[in-house]
């Protein structure tokens, strides 16, 4: 069974959720995932643009109100912009 890590990150702004939620994965197993809800209008576009530049996936996005929450599945690796093994 996969563990989910539930984040609540509303009242903080960028770029504190995005790093939460770079935290959370960095201490969950590959395949496991992170609930985060946030109300920062900004994470709408924070939070797809760092699953696709860590290599993780964006499972789901829900609006809440004014709130957003973002499930996001660990990959098994990772690639920072430099490390990316096509380069």
């Amino acid at each position: 069974m996969n563990e989910t890590i539930e984040i609540d990150a509303r009242g903080l702004r960028c770029p504190l959720p995005v790093l939460r939620l770079q935290k959370a994965l960095r201490q969950i197993a590959p395949g496991a995932t992170v609930q985060l809800m946030t109300d920062d209008p900004v994470a709408v576009v924070d939070i797809p643009h760092f699953c696709i530049a860590a290599g993780h996936i964006l499972v789901e996005t829900q609006e809440h109100g004014a709130a957003h929450v973002f499930i996001v599945r660990r990959t098994p690796v990772t690639f920072a912009k430099d490390e990316h093994p096509d380069r």
